[in-house]
């Protein structure tokens, strides 16, 4: 179960669009705005941006999706990203991502029973150096190797 997040009402949702639609360049910001309150873009949010906007559903849909920080659905109240680009990929992220994948019973933005750890891919930590990285929260981690991933999963109560 992800964090309490307040379910969403059309009207709440109306009322955070429209405080948005006086910037430049305002369907980001109207995301963010959603995802502060819900904890996620909700499905019933798609249609009143459009309309507000005077685009497509496909094209709000678009734009949410490209951006891998906006999510459908509450994340868990830790979220753990596991990097995914090649730097980390020679070190062993991806026998590490899987492994932590397993040991959790998840998929990719996957989020555990008890609520507290979603997993996500994230393409590039900085950390180049110190791969394979990992960033739970504001936290980076480098050099994660099973042993650290296991105290960085008991640490989140996963």
């Amino acid at each position: 179960m992800p964090r309490d997040f307040p379910q969403p009402t059309a009207e709440e949702i109306d009322a955070l669009i429209h405080e948005s639609l006086h910037l430049e360049g305002p369907l980001l910001p109207i995301f963010h705005a959603l995802q502060d309150v819900f904890g996620h873009v909700p499905e019933m949010a798609i249609q009143p941006i459009a309309e507000a906007l005077n685009i497509t559903r496909a094209e709000v849909h678009g734009v949410m999706s490209f951006y891998h920080d906006f999510r459908k659905a509450p994340a868990g109240r830790h979220v753990l990203k596991i990097c995914r680009a090649e730097a980390c990929q020679s070190m062993g992220a991806n026998a590490l991502a899987e492994a932590t994948l397993a040991r959790l019973g998840l998929d990719w933005h996957g989020t555990t029973a008890n609520g507290n750890v979603t997993v996500e891919p994230v393409y590039c930590l900085g950390l180049c150096a110190c791969a394979p990285a990992v960033m739970i929260g504001d936290r980076l981690h480098g050099r994660v190797d099973g042993d650290r991933m296991d105290a960085i999963l008991k640490e989140a109560g996963a």
